[in-house]
């Protein structure tokens, strides 16, 4: 992520420190709750993945996921997710340009083309102004540029969606989002760059400084791949919590500390962040690691393509898990609603697999869904 060149827009001269003591004074003195605290309530949270859904791009025809009609990562997926009250939060992604405004947008680098020519950028490497130009513009006098994507086995196609939304910045999510709408914002960073301490804070800084500013009683949650962002993260504010993304083991990097669920749960104790953000296939290979988190008083939310699958989103309920963040935000948090409801009972008995699970489920569904795992494991995603 480039150096913000500039003091952001919706930024003063003002220290983190100084929003976060205005912050807690709202809170009551007191860390504010993650937006899945009441789980005696609740059972399982569900969390809209970029709002309503990533855009499969490429999906073959009648794919699931492709089932997504709005463009991701934009105040209509947002506003979308909203009208569902069994959806506790969005998660988005943001990145900070160069002039240091943070905007929401996924991809390290945002494609478009000009009569044949592929133009390639990195969003921290553009203006404000340059990344608003991209995709269908709010005035209709402005020239629009077509957005593509590139797929992770190269090829760039059209990114095209049924309903469409212009690309936005941070604090116009929070200024046209229902406040009662959790945020989890994840802080995204290029995988492939070793980013200077110096280089996360100043970016991590112009984020902190635009929540501060807008957040109000909003539930807000921060997420991250990047191990030092979470810590520096942690470091600059303890108003918000602090979860630390992993894909549980399913890929590796040369920094160890994001290569499995165990090696998650350790950066949360050592940075004392208040949780992770696993990759679905990292909790289901390895369940034990539910009960560490627990015992280290930790919250456990996943992410993936098989939490589109309602009885392994069931499954999680079961073993304890959390929350979780799906793309099929309607039809997940529907099921989610049915099965979480407090009419379950509550006490937990331990089962060979030494998993908490509830005591009206009986023997024979457990083993269905135990002998599932290694298929819903196996499954493409």
């Amino acid at each position: 992520m480039a150096h913000p060149a500039t003091t952001p827009r919706a930024a003063v001269s003002r220290p983190i420190s100084a929003y976060a003591s205005t912050a807690r004074a709202v809170a009551g003195g007191r860390p504010r709750e993650l937006p899945f605290a009441l789980l005696a309530e609740r059972g399982m949270v569900v969390g809209g993945h970029r709002g309503m859904g990533m855009n499969a791009v490429g999906a073959p025809p009648g794919a699931r996921v492709a089932a997504v009609r709005e463009r991701e990562n934009t105040l209509l997926s947002f506003g979308r997710a909203a009208d569902h009250a069994a959806v506790a939060f969005v998660e988005f992604d943001v990145q900070v340009t160069k002039d240091g405004c943070p905007v929401i947008f996924h991809d390290d680098f945002i494609l478009t083309q000009r009569t044949e020519a592929l133009y390639e950028r990195r969003v921290t490497d553009l203006l404000l102004e340059e990344f608003l130009s991209y995709g269908v513009q709010k005035e209709s006098h402005k020239v629009s540029k077509p957005l593509l994507r590139r797929m992770e086995d190269g090829r760039v196609l059209t990114w095209s969606t049924e309903e469409d939304d212009s690309l936005c910045t941070l604090q116009e999510v929070f200024e046209h989002i229902s406040p009662h709408l959790g945020f989890n914002i994840e802080l995204k960073f290029d995988d492939n760059i070793i980013y200077p301490s110096g280089t996360l804070s100043c970016a991590l800084q112009a984020v902190l400084q635009i929540v501060f500013q807008h957040a109000g009683n909003r539930p807000i949650f921060f997420s991250t791949f990047q191990p030092d962002a979470a810590r520096i993260t942690r470091e600059l504010q303890t108003v918000y919590p602090v979860l630390f993304l992993t894909e549980g083991g399913t890929a590796k990097y040369n920094d160890e500390r994001r290569n499995s669920l165990d090696q998650a749960i350790r950066v949360c104790q050592e940075y004392d962040l208040h949780g992770v953000v696993s990759e679905v296939r990292g909790v289901l290979k390895n369940p034990s690691a539910i009960l560490k988190a627990q015992e280290s008083n930790l919250a456990l939310l996943t992410y993936g393509q098989l939490n589109n699958v309602w009885e392994a989103v069931y499954l999680q309920h079961l073993m304890g898990v959390n929350g979780v963040i799906v793309d099929l935000v309607e039809e997940i948090s529907n099921a989610v609603a049915d099965f979480s409801k407090p009419s379950l009972s509550q006490s937990t008995f331990s089962n060979s697999s030494g998993i908490g699970m509830h005591e009206d489920f009986s023997q024979q569904q457990l083993g269905f869904l135990l002998r599932l795992i290694p298929e819903l494991i196996q499954q493409p995603h």
